[in-house]
């Protein structure tokens, strides 16, 4: 499939294949039949693949270019799953490390104040489905045992994919998302890198939004 994504020098980050199909629950299939929203035609370079990864995250580990719009789930030998991701805007975007701290599929959304005062009215909570803008999965990122609010999750709006348009929020597909939270194990480290730092601490060749 060629070369694509980043480069440092003359090292180059190497896709190497797509990566599987997510595992759909019977649940999943059923909510994401007709979904209420478009779906979106994701460029290819922010497709799932499997790609050369040459950091020294432990494999389990997942890892956002905020910069590029990439999220990364380390495998070992070298190897990573990289996703294409939607990001915060960057007064909003969380960067540091974090855990794990709770996983959830189809999950209630409960917008903050914040929320409420910027984009809302809103209800006070808003029940897991398709139209949620949470999506199929969350991953709720924790510092210690407090909650940061920011969360890895699906999106009803994949056409930002590859973007710095959520609220801080980092965004998947739905299908992508599924696929992560298959593979993630809770308590797992999450290293997200603030806006204008590459994973790879050099220009980016490939496009990002």
């Amino acid at each position: 499939m060629g070369l694509v994504g980043l480069a440092l020098g003359g090292c180059m980050q190497a896709t190497l294949a797509p990566s599987s199909d997510a595992s759909f629950t019977p649940r999943d299939r059923q909510l994401l039949a007709h979904p209420p929203y478009a779906r979106a035609d994701i460029p290819e370079s922010y497709r799932r693949h499997i790609v050369d990864y040459s950091r020294r995250e432990a494999p389990g580990t997942i890892l956002v270019d905020t910069e590029s719009r990439f999220l990364y789930y380390v495998l070992p030998a070298g190897k990573a799953i990289r996703y294409g991701v939607a990001v915060g805007e960057e007064a909003m975007a969380f960067s540091g490390v974090a855990t794990v701290g709770k996983m959830a599929e189809w999950p209630d959304w409960i917008p903050t104040p914040e929320i409420q005062a910027r984009l809302g009215p809103y209800p006070p909570r808003i029940a897991g489905g398709p139209a949620n803008p949470l999506g199929a999965r969350a991953l709720y990122l924790y510092e210690g045992n407090k909650d940061t609010l920011y969360r890895i999750h699906g999106t009803n709006q994949p056409e930002y994919i590859g973007q710095a348009i959520s609220s801080g929020c980092i965004r998947m597909t739905n299908e992508d998302v599924i696929d992560l939270f298959d593979r993630v194990r809770q308590g797992a480290t999450v290293v997200v890198l603030p806006p204008g730092r590459s994973a790879w601490n050099g220009p980016i060749a490939g496009p990002h939004g």
